[in-house]
């Protein structure tokens, strides 16, 4: 008994209580600390959240519903927590009842009970849990389905197209299609700038509409002479962009395949593959996304010859290929059907197909007619006799006709024009070519306009509308070297290959000057470029040892 008299505090107890009896009365006196506590919090934030309408109602009925509040959470305690709950009734009254007197006189509690909600949320906007015994309050408003639904939209609203200003100047309130119209005579400079205002205005200067004119006449835009759009999937204003790279010769170099021996390399786009010939095989590369590399393993290979591929086309899902070996050789792009026919005594130089009939040029100064059909291959229509070599030949996009461009020894203008249906020579281009003025590549442009290059190291423009005497513009190599092939946009810009060092030159046709010029091999190796393809972000170049590629989208 007296060691229970020592553990016994003095002053907390009468006589005969227990040890568990202090115990039970310190844990009360917490437990209604936390009460008062949570309870101020309570009703400072119920009456910073409603304070015109706490300030309606009279003291003694917010009492009662203090009361009525005490009583509920009293009855939803547990058997622990019931007697504590049911005892604070009364303090909750005189709470609330000091709340309505300071509501009505300055109004400083509201603003309390505001700060209190405040602290109540976290910094990220979710509510935070009070801090007081129990840990079940939460400091801020409880977000129900409606509230979590109207933040969704919200949050949707602020992802879309931000809406014209209200206010601002009198050109923001016109109509987009008078607005459209006045912006149209602004240069690139210009939209730029104006795109810099607002988010709305970046939007509506980004419209395809107000950059199609400048596309027009920029340089190798994906839109041709005519306004036919090449590129539709692109938005314009990113082809203009690119667009100033090529105009100002802005570029990464690279190389994109090697050959161990020297080739005479020919290729083709198609999509997102590249065809390219290396000896007497045709090999089919994939992009990568960057398009300026290709996957290592070839999708197919296309073989047939017995001696080196010399040129080929893609046509109907087939290529069509010529080789050194007299032959012809047609492979279905898509599966591993492959045919070849004998179609000249010596090598073949050139071959093009359209519409189904194939047209073939030979070292052995004949150019003969073909047909597609799977039925009829290898039965010849038309043997023309050239009396020179042919390098080149194209058929005329209407099917009418095709061009053959030959070694210029023993006639006196290499460029001729022939009659697809009959055979007969229908015209003959230019004449004070000189001896030996060879033309090693011609292109339709259009069904009246082609281009021509070769060994007088001049690139003609050809109209067959206006004359067949004399050429309508002309652009010279400045180092006086043979130009092997050439490629167009079928705009402003023309891309040529020279034979030494591996020059490859951008021309605008609308000046004489060259624009720029890539030297692709240096010494001591030199080496033609055989041929060249471009898109409107890179530019290819087939070369003896490699396959080099000019990345003007990423420069």
């Amino acid at each position: 008994m007296g060691s229970e008299g020592c553990l016994r505090l003095p002053g907390n107890g009468g006589p005969g209580e227990g040890e568990g009896g202090e115990a039970k009365k310190l844990q009360e006196g917490r437990v209604a600390r936390g009460k008062r506590r949570k309870g101020k919090g309570k009703a400072g934030a119920r009456q910073g959240g409603r304070g015109s309408e706490a300030e309606g109602k009279s003291g003694l009925q917010k009492a009662k519903e203090a009361a009525g509040l005490g009583a509920e959470a009293g009855a939803r305690a547990g058997p622990g927590e019931e007697g504590e709950r049911g005892g604070s009734e009364e303090e909750g009254a005189r709470r609330a009842v000091k709340g309505d007197e300071g509501s009505a006189g300055s109004g400083r509690e509201d603003e309390k009970g505001e700060r209190r909600v405040r602290t109540g949320r976290r910094a990220d906007g979710r509510p935070g849990r009070a801090q007081g015994r129990g840990g079940h309050a939460w400091g801020g408003k409880v977000e129900t389905g409606s509230s979590m639904a109207a933040a969704a939209e919200e949050e949707a609203a602020a992802r879309e197209l931000p809406a014209r200003p209200a206010s601002g100047p009198a050109l923001w309130r016109l109509p987009e299609e008078l607005l459209l119209l006045v912006c149209s005579y602004l240069d690139m400079r210009a939209l730029g700038r104006l795109a810099q205002v607002c988010r709305w205005l970046w939007r509506f200067t980004s419209c395809d509409l107000l950059w199609r004119r400048i596309a027009r006449a920029s340089l190798n835009s994906g839109f041709t002479r005519l306004g036919t759009d090449l590129m539709a999937s692109v938005p314009v204003k990113e082809r203009v962009k690119v667009s100033q790279n090529w105009r100002l010769g802005r570029c990464r170099e690279g190389i994109m395949l090697k050959w161990r021996c020297s080739q005479m390399p020919w290729m083709q786009l198609e999509g997102d593959s590249l065809y390219i010939s290396q000896a007497n095989f045709i090999l089919a590369y994939q992009f990568r996304p960057d398009g300026a590399s290709l996957n290592r393993r070839p999708l197919g290979v296309f073989a047939g010859h017995d001696e080196d591929v010399c040129h080929f086309v893609l046509a109907n899902s087939h290529i069509i290929s010529a080789g050194g070996d007299g032959k012809i050789g047609v492979h279905k792009i898509h599966s591993t059907f492959t045919i070849k026919y004998s179609a000249h005594e010596q090598e073949v130089n050139c071959v093009d197909c359209k519409g189904g009939i194939i047209v073939s040029g030979s070292r052995d100064r004949t150019a003969k007619v073909w047909p597609l059909a799977s039925g009829r291959l290898g039965q010849c229509l038309h043997t023309i006799q050239t009396e020179d070599r042919v390098w080149s030949i194209a058929i005329s996009p209407l099917l009418s006709s095709f061009v053959t461009g030959t070694a210029c020894c023993g006639h006196f203008s290499p460029l001729r024009i022939w009659d697809l249906n009959s055979g007969q020579l229908m015209t003959h281009l230019g004449s004070n070519f000189p001896p030996g003025a060879g033309v090693l590549d011609v292109m339709y442009e259009t069904p009246s306009t082609l281009l021509s290059c070769g060994y007088d190291t001049y690139v003609r423009y050809w109209d067959l509308r206006t004359s067949v005497r004399k050429c309508v513009m002309e652009w010279e190599e400045p180092h006086d070297s043979t130009l092997y092939c050439l490629q167009t946009d079928g705009n402003y810009l023309l891309a040529t290959g020279s034979s030494y060092y591996g020059v490859v030159r951008l021309w605008d046709r609308r000046q004489r000057a060259c624009l720029h010029a890539f030297p692709l091999t240096s010494t001591p190796l030199s080496s033609p470029v055989y041929c060249l393809r471009f898109t409107t972000k890179h530019l290819y170049a087939a070369l003896s040892y490699n396959l080099h590629v000019l990345d003007f989208q990423n420069p």
